[in-house]
């Protein structure tokens, strides 16, 4: 009777089996595909500075993913991931945080990297992997990170950032910040374990973190259904005691809102909260996956039709804040920027060697010192496979 008491469990003389399916839990939305709020719905006080912003960042993934993925196509980088489709969930979240709360992303948060101010050069730097890339060529394409702008840097492994999100939120409150953490995962990632023991430590520890789920309907090649039996993300933030609320990804509003009434209860409150955003990758996983093998092109459509980028254009014309001259000619400069970038990050050599053993140990050990100069050897016997590389070790070696 005590654990009765203690959980506060009310007490049934019947047998009731809980129904998940009872009621299934609304998505918050604000704002119609026309760009006109709904009756009964409230905008959010966005300023016009903000949303013309909030816009302007959407344009300008939308133009780095449709040159970065010819690019991959052309060969002249390795690998990449569009965001297109899901532009409004981390770029509207990450709007309503203040500069100094730290987002741990997944690998699909360009936007949120873009409204914090990393630049095109910046970009450009590190999909090349070239000397100027703050994380010293040692990563995939689009595993940002920057200590500057309070943004982690990428892992690939799927769900390891949600356990170190909650850790990190926690090392926040007891250093007495009023800042939070923010966590950005996908649903297939919430079907891994690190997902439960994340959500888990940051509700016992009360720690300030909104776990941000981006809804979007695939784990690569999985769909939904077949990933799970529940109702969706959100119904599993109730058993571990956190507030959830589910909200339309594709609603600059919505999401913009929810993140911040999320935002203040994890910091005025001390504890963490789980949004799941309802939105739709419109593109393949990466540029490795091939979306007409598991899914019709009628549902894109469908899905396309709610596009998140023009439900906002649509609003900002009615605001009276912007035209579809200015958008065309926003576009334009956009794609010019980004292609001088990449001209110019192309041309600029690769990170030292010595970059690649550099910054874990305050002094190399032998094993590490071995295969340095294993590397050297190596490619000094095959200069032509790396022609910039050998130049330099042959003048190190002089």
């Amino acid at each position: 009777m005590n654990d009765l008491r203690r959980t506060g469990v009310a007490l049934s003389h019947q047998p009731t089996f809980l129904d998940p399916h009872a009621r299934l839990i609304p998505t918050f939305r604000i704002l119609q595909q026309d760009g006109q709020l709904y009756p009964a719905a409230e905008a959010p006080a966005l300023s016009k500075e903000t949303a013309l912003k909030i816009h302007d960042t959407f344009l300008f993934v939308r133009a780095l993913d449709e040159r970065m993925l010819a690019s991959q196509r052309q060969g002249r980088i390795s690998f990449y991931m569009t965001q297109t489709g899901e532009e409004a969930a981390d770029t509207c979240s990450a709007a309503a945080l203040d500069a100094e709360d730290v987002i741990f992303a997944q690998y699909r948060e360009q936007g949120a990297l873009a409204w914090r101010g990393f630049g095109v050069d910046q970009f450009m730097n590190q999909i090349f992997a070239n000397d100027l890339d703050l994380g010293k060529g040692r990563q995939m394409p689009i595993h940002y990170g920057s200590r500057e702008l309070n943004y982690v840097t990428i892992s690939s492994p799927l769900a390891t950032q949600i356990p170190q999100a909650a850790g990190y939120a926690y090392g926040l409150k007891q250093a007495g910040k009023r800042q939070c953490v923010i966590c950005y995962f996908g649903e297939g990632a919430a079907s891994e374990g690190d997902f439960h023991a994340g959500l888990n430590m940051a509700a016992v520890l009360q720690a300030p973190v909104i776990f941000f789920c981006r809804n979007n309907g695939y784990a690569i090649s999985t769909p939904v259904h077949e990933q799970m039996a529940g109702d969706g993300i959100a119904s599993r933030g109730a058993g571990y005691g956190i507030p959830t609320l589910r909200v339309d990804g594709n609603d600059a509003l919505a999401v913009y809102e929810a993140t911040r009434l999320a935002r203040q209860i994890a910091v005025e409150e001390q504890r963490p909260v789980l949004i799941e955003a309802m939105t739709y990758r419109l593109g393949a996983h990466s540029s490795s996956d091939d979306p007409s093998g598991y899914r019709e092109r009628e549902e894109e459509d469908q899905w396309r039709e709610q596009d998140p980028v023009q439900r906002f254009y649509r609003w900002l014309v009615r605001q009276g804040w912007w035209s579809e001259e200015q958008d065309q000619a926003r576009q334009q400069e956009h794609r010019a920027a980004i292609m001088a970038a990449m001209k110019k990050a192309e041309k600029r050599p690769t990170p030292p060697l010595e970059e690649l053993f550099n910054d874990v140990y305050a002094q190399l050990p032998w094993h590490l010192q071995e295969q340095q100069a294993q590397a050297r050897a190596h490619i000094l016997r095959h200069p032509e496979a790396y022609p910039a590389t050998a130049a330099r070790v042959q003048e190190a070696c002089l």
